[in-house]
């Protein structure tokens, strides 16, 4: 009769050692292995985000800057050959603004503020628009991220990655006690994405000052910086 062979072992590399592994009882003829896995590729989505400001003395006059504000953008996107419509709002506020300077505060006037954000597939677009949206003097704390637009398929490939290679692990523990790996029995599986990359901020005043002197854009001749997912599998085979 043979004997029942019970096998658990963990495979733990230094990034691994930080995660919370699942609590699994080993059965007889298994082998219980974890494996990281990752997925680098290029970003395909520049996300260029700013806010439309204006203060006037009434709400109203507030508002119909912000409006001609908007206007401005309006026709910078259509002269880049793109749509308003691609553009989101993420808010639109219109707030009081006070004078502190008093033991009484004093209503000075109204501000406007309005979130928006544009999504480019074309990064040769980047440096015009932001470029340009700085030398209107309508935005405020312009920004440039730079992500991927499928995100879960680069998930879906970090963790077949991470699967091969808890796959191997378990058939060389298998090739070297005379076993061979049959099917996985149980998984478990964690992603992780790329922290945001650090954006690229436009300040308008430098920006004009710039332009003046006909520079090329920011970024230009540079590569985005790429996109990394990871993925952590843990596994059990039966062996046999």
């Amino acid at each position: 009769m043979k004997t029942k062979l019970a096998i658990a072992l963990i495979f733990l590399t230094a990034a691994a050692v930080a995660q919370e592994h699942p609590n699994v009882t080993a059965q007889p003829n298994t082998v219980y292995v974890g494996a990281d896995g990752r997925f680098e590729t290029a970003p395909d989505t520049a996300l260029v985000q700013f806010n439309i400001s204006a203060q006037e003395e009434t709400a109203k006059a507030a508002y119909d800057r912000a409006s001609r504000n908007a206007d401005q953008i309006r026709q910078i996107m259509r002269s880049n050959g793109i749509d308003p419509k691609t553009a989101e709002i993420g808010f639109f506020a219109i707030d009081p603004v006070y004078d502190w300077r008093t033991a009484k505060r004093k209503l000075v006037g109204y501000r406007v503020n309005a979130a928006v954000s544009l999504k480019l597939k074309d990064f040769s677009k980047i440096g015009p628009i932001v470029q340009q949206l700085a030398d209107t003097d309508v935005t405020e704390n312009q920004s440039v991220n730079y992500t991927l637009d499928n995100m879960d398929a680069a998930k879906a490939k970090a963790v077949e990655d991470a699967y091969q290679r808890a796959r191997a692990n378990a058939e060389a523990v298998a090739k070297a006690s005379g076993r061979t790996v049959e099917t996985m029995s149980y998984a478990s599986v964690d992603t992780a994405e790329q922290g945001p990359i650090m954006p690229m901020r436009a300040v308008g005043g430098f920006m004009r000052a710039q332009a003046e002197a006909a520079p090329p854009p920011p970024t230009a001749e540079f590569t985005p910086q790429r996109v990394t997912v990871t993925a952590h599998v843990n596994a059990v085979f039966t062996i046999r």
